[in-house]
This record gives structure tokens, C-alpha cells and sequence, in this order.
């Protein structure tokens, strides 16, 4: 069974670029033409299209389970089915369902958020290739997590240092014996993934670190060596791509960086041809990323 960081960064090389799309569907922001009828049936449509205009440039994507969830079961359904699809499309898969429980709970969450799914009459919905989850419940709210993901070759991204503005009120939080909240974090995060390294020497529990937080993520990074960072921010959320340069191990391997609106939606909504605008920005952020890499 291939080791999840390896495959991901197999991927890597094979498109040149360590970038993630976010599959972040709003109703309100497709094409005029995906607004009108049946909501479900208008992101499905819209997600088809970015896959397909995104699967040339780019190693993985990543779907906000939220986006879809918000429909109840037939957005769920569309979820699974599209995140076969860009399985099918050769893309590595993250889900981006933020999970956290303890004991059996936390398992549960761990078989249902990775797991394929068996349709019976021998079609099978493939899984993603790993899941967003929250680190502030401890340490053995992710171990259940770190032992289904290993048994089926999959990954992790724990929640370390988020970029929205609130996390600092918690994140950020100062120590009485020094550091902040957040390194008692990275330090348990490299705790539990140490014993889970693939041929290349980083380990299936990663770690989610905002591109804004530059001036964390250099100390992360050292905390944290064996951690692949995915990092969001990027783009419409203020990051630039010389910011996310200290993410990055010495040998330029160890993030995967994530844009999402910055990708989806640099068409004008009557622009009946915007998939080819999807690509160009998919490509656009192939380059930047590959340029900061040298």
C-alpha cells in the first residue's frame, strides 16, 4: 500500500508544482447558467467543470464538505460522487471536514470521512486520499483518526495555526513556562506522527498552517519537520506566495499550497466559456508557486 506522502508528492513532481485547488462551490458566485434551477444539480455541474479544467495543472484538490453538506443528503451525495470523480481524474483528495471527537466517535468519523464507499453490484465510490481534522481536543481524539488513515494508506491535516483572525484569540495564546498554545500543538502533532513515515521521510499526519502566519510558520516548520504543511490563505485571503517560502522544507518538498476563490471564479458570471478562466488561474498558480520553488 502506497504511503499517502509519498503518492502526494509523486503527484508533485508529475505536475510541477506543490498547489492545491479548494473545491469551495457558493451557489451565488457560479455561471448565470449554474444559478438557475436545482442548486445540487448547479454546484455538481460547476465542480465537473473545475475538475476537468484543473486536473492538467494542478497535483490535488481539496472539497469543502461544508459547501455540499449545507443540501442536506442529495449534497452529500453529489460530495462523494464528485470526489470519485476527480479520483477517477488522477487527483490526490482532501477532504476538508475539519472532524473531532474521542474513543469510537472519533473513529466513526475517521471510516465515514475516508472510507470508499460500497454501492453493491460491485460499483464502488473511491474515497479521499486524506481529511482535515481539529487537534484541540488532544491527543487521543486523533489517534483513532492516525489508525484508521494508516490501515487504508491514508493522510491527516491537523489544525495547528488557522489564518483567520480569530485564532489568534486561542492559538496565540502565551505560556506560563514560554511559547504559545500553539507550539504545545506542533509539539504533540510531532509527537504521534513520528512513527508514521513514508519512504521520503514525512510523515501521513500533516499539519494545516495559514499562509498568513508567516511569523509562525518559520518556528512550525522547525518544530515540526516530518509534518507536511497545507497551507490556505493563499490569494483572495492576503498570502503571497513569498510568504509561504519558510512553510517549505530545505529540499522544497513538505507543503502543499491551497487557493480556492482566487482559482474558482476569475470569470465574469455571464462568461459562457469560463472553465477556460479556471484553467488559466489553475495554471497561474502552478507558475507562482513553481517560481518561488526555483
Amino acid at each position: 500500500m502506497d504511503h499517502f506522502a509519498d503518492r502526494l508528492f509523486e503527484a508533485v513532481k508529475e505536475k510541477g508544482s506543490p498547489v492545491c485547488v479548494g473545491i469551495d462551490p457558493v451557489l451565488e458566485r457560479l455561471p448565470l447558467s449554474l444559478q438557475k434551477g436545482d442548486a445540487v444539480d448547479g454546484i455538481t455541474q460547476f465542480t465537473q467543470g473545475v475538475l476537468h479544467a484543473v486536473a492538467e495543472h494542478v497535483p490535488c484538490v481539496k472539497f469543502q464538505s461544508a459547501c455540499f453538506e449545507r443540501y442536506h443528503w442529495r449534497g452529500v451525495e453529489a460530495y462523494h460522487r464528485l470526489i470519485h470523480e476527480a479520483k477517477q481524474l488522477g487527483l490526490i483528495v482532501i477532504a476538508d471536514a475539519k472532524r473531532g471527537d474521542i474513543g469510537i466517535s472519533a473513529a466513526h468519523y475517521a471510516a465515514g470521512c475516508l472510507s470508499d464507499i460500497d454501492l453493491g453490484d460491485g460499483e464502488t465510490l473511491l474515497g479521499p486520499d486524506a481529511l482535515t481534522i481539529n487537534s484541540y481536543l488532544g491527543g487521543d481524539s486523533i489517534e483513532p483518526f492516525i489508525e484508521v488513515a494508516a490501515s487504508q494508506g491514508k493522510g491527516l491535516f491537523v489544525l495547528v495555526r488557522t489564518s483567520n483572525p480569530g485564532g489568534d484569540q486561542l492559538q496565540a495564546l502565551a505560556l506560563a513556562e514560554g511559547g504559545q498554545v500553539v507550539d504545545q500543538v506542533a509539539g504533540m502533532v510531532a509527537k504521534l506522527g513520528e512513527s508514521h513515515l513514508g519512504e521520503g521521510g514525512l510523515s501521513l499526519l500533516g499539519s494545516v498552517v495559514g499562509a498568513t502566519k508567516v511569523a509562525d510558520a518559520a518556528r512550525l516548520r522547525a518544530m515540526m519537520p516530518q509534518q507536511i504543511f497545507l497551507v490556505p490563505g493563499f490569494g483572495a485571503q492576503g498570502g503571497s506566495a513569498d510568504d509561504v517560502k519558510v512553510c517549505f522544507c530545505a529540499d522544497g518538498t513538505g507543503a502543499i499550497i491551497t487557493a480556492s476563490r482566487s482559482v474558482l471564479y476569475p470569470f465574469d458570471p455571464a462568461d459562457e466559456n469560463w472553465t477556460q478562466a479556471v484553467a488559466a488561474a489553475a495554471l497561474d498558480l502552478n507558475q507562482q508557486i513553481a517560481t518561488v520553488l526555483g
